[in-house]
């Protein structure tokens, strides 16, 4: 068994690899090609073209060893996410950055939730009752990948400028808002009925509070003494290394037992870890080089095969494919771009952050996967979800660039 967990492990990391050296080559983030390779190798390409080849390659008595590597570093990288969040950003942008993000939010949640409704009958699982799927549609629409939105603007050298800052501000606050949002669907999705999503939203918001005005001082006062005292050195790095990867699991570990996700609770790890010193800088910095492109492709490939293109069935459901990205470009983008225009900004630049804002990437794969094990929403909705996700991921960098030559580069610099 050992081998073939080794044969598969090694078989997905350099193919995800290679995928996002081609990403990369075409002018995409990274993460547009290691999806694109987790969905190859499932169901919609390898195993249909090669059934025998891929269950070699993935045969199903290590698809569950891979999927905990995987979710080892799914909630590394959430860790990441928590962690990237910038507070300073939203200083001086107050009211375009409430007003965008909120928008953002507000905008998709509501033309998702009337989406969900005409979905609903055609879609949801047995069982499945008509709130939480509805609510599960409306959160998954409002999503924007910080992280790889963060990666964009530095390619498209949008990162220092005042469009490129606020972009930044309003995805940090979409992505909180989004992930409280999605631990009430846990909440009301992981049993006991509507009754119990009060009750473990509660408990969620106490642990916020709890991390926020408890913890996250308490981490600041530990690890610039322990750093100052040692200036940084490679000893205090090493032990902040096993402290950052043991209170992240440890914060997982609360969430879920919470009944909420232990992906929110990485998150909020991530985001009272004290930030500017340098040991855990390096500490968070070694996590990344490990957990992102070695675990992390290993969740690609589990979302992968439960990806298949193929099995969507007749014109009916084509057309929902077609439908679901579309109006998910239209409320991320339009409801981004209108709020901008109410807060005084010029027309180039909000339909610049409209198109920004509307990138979903790999933060939009993990909800949808949180939706799919708890069994709110199928395998066709799933794949359909995840083809919007790869579409509008894929579209935000191709459309920037066209937005600021069509405006001579004068997005990047207005607004200030």
């Amino acid at each position: 068994m050992a081998g073939e967990v080794l044969v598969a492990v090694a078989v997905v990391v350099l193919a995800c690899g290679v995928g996002g050296a081609g990403a990369r080559r075409l002018g995409q983030p990274v993460v547009v090609g290691e999806i694109a390779v987790g969905i190859l190798l499932g169901p919609t390409l390898l195993g249909w073209v090669w059934p025998q080849g891929q269950r070699w390659l993935l045969p199903g008595e290590v698809l569950p060893y891979l999927g905990v590597l995987g979710d080892l570093g799914l909630v590394a990288f959430m860790f990441l996410v928590g962690l990237e969040l910038d507070f300073g950003l939203l200083r001086g942008q107050g009211r375009a950055v409430a007003l965008v993000s909120q928008a953002s939010v507000w905008v998709p949640c509501a033309l998702g939730a009337l989406l969900a409704l005409g979905l609903y009958g055609s879609f949801a699982p047995e069982g499945v009752g008509r709130a939480e799927f509805v609510l599960f549609v409306a959160v998954a629409l409002s999503v924007t990948a910080f992280p790889v939105l963060a990666r964009i603007l530095t390619e498209q050298g949008l990162y220092g400028t005042p469009v490129g800052a606020l972009a930044m501000a309003c995805a940090a606050v979409v992505d909180v808002v989004a992930w409280c949002l999605l631990a009430v669907v846990v909440a009301v999705a992981g049993g006991g009925g509507v009754g119990a999503g009060p009750v473990r939203a509660l408990a969620a918001g106490a642990f916020v509070a709890g991390m926020w005005w408890g913890v996250r001082p308490l981490l600041a006062r530990v690890v610039r003494r322990r750093s100052g005292g040692a200036g940084g050195g490679g000893a205090v790095g090493g032990g902040a290394l096993a402290g950052l990867f043991g209170g992240l699991c440890l914060a997982a570990y609360a969430t879920d037992a919470l009944g909420v996700h232990a992906l929110f609770g990485a998150f909020v790890f991530g985001a009272v870890v004290p930030r500017g010193v340098k040991a855990v800088e390096r500490a968070a910095e070694r996590i990344r080089e490990f957990a992102v492109p070695v675990l992390l492709p290993l969740f690609f490939v589990g979302s992968g095969l439960r990806t298949d293109v193929g099995a969507l069935g007749g014109g009916g459901v084509w057309l929902w494919a077609a439908v679901v990205p579309a109006v998910a470009v239209v409320a991320k983008w339009g409801g981004a771009t209108g709020a901008a225009l109410l807060a005084g900004r010029s027309r180039e630049e909000a339909v610049l952050l409209g198109a920004l804002m509307n990138c979903r990437g790999v933060t939009e794969l993990v909800v949808l996967n949180i939706g799919i094990g708890l069994g709110v929403i199928g395998v066709e909705l799933f794949t359909v979800l995840v083809l919007m996700a790869v579409v509008t991921t894929a579209m935000t960098g191709p459309v920037v660039r066209a937005l600021r030559a069509g405006s001579g580069g004068r997005g990047a610099g207005s607004g200030a």
